[in-house]
């Protein structure tokens, strides 16, 4: 075998290992993280079913301190849209309250313009755990088609990361600083 035909095959497995490793990689993903936070369950919820508030602990959110911002409805119900356009890190798309359990949950369905279009589920719990403390789980979940799939193998260390550290920043909002319920 001349150096050409070597290369040539070393190319190819370098390609076909992770396509064929892709065909048995789930398509679909869920990460979840939570926090205990140091202040009653409604005081938590009710600042979190307010979207604009990211603004204050979603690291996605800080990614882009000139991210362009629109708002269609009203914050803190079903049907408030909160989309951005941002740069290379933030990316565009929206977020939409789908469903509100009042004092217990928030859904949403996030769209994902750039840097790749996609959609996923989102959702933020509140859990009281004692008079003063609630546990605050975030979660997100979609599909991805093959072979995009194999960064589901990544996915939970860094949208994890991601999740927890907005967590930590919600937190520290919600603990150490005096916010108004609402952004907007």
């Amino acid at each position: 075998m001349n150096m050409f035909t070597k290369i040539l095959i070393a190319v190819l497995i370098i390609i076909a290992v992770p396509l064929i490793m892709a065909l048995f990689i789930q398509k679909e993903y869920a990460i979840k993280r939570e926090i205990v936070i140091d202040k009653p369950s409604i005081e938590v919820f009710n600042y979190i079913k307010y979207l604009k508030n990211q603004d204050q602990y979603n690291k996605w959110v800080q990614m882009d301190p000139n991210m362009k911002k629109d708002f269609r409805g009203t914050d803190g119900t079903v049907g408030f849209v909160y989309a951005w356009d941002g740069n290379d890190k933030a990316g565009k798309g929206e977020q939409e309250i789908k469903k509100i359990t009042e004092g217990k949950r928030i859904d949403l369905e996030l769209r994902f313009k750039k840097p790749m279009e996609s959609t996923a589920s989102s959702y933020m719990a509140t859990e009281t755990v004692s008079p003063t403390q609630t546990r605050v789980k975030w979660q997100m979940a979609g599909n991805s088609r093959y072979p995009m799939n194999l960064m589901h193998l990544f996915m939970d260390k860094l949208l994890g990361t991601d999740l927890q550290t907005s967590l930590g920043m919600l937190k520290d909002n919600l603990e150490n600083k005096q916010l108004s319920k609402n952004a907007n």
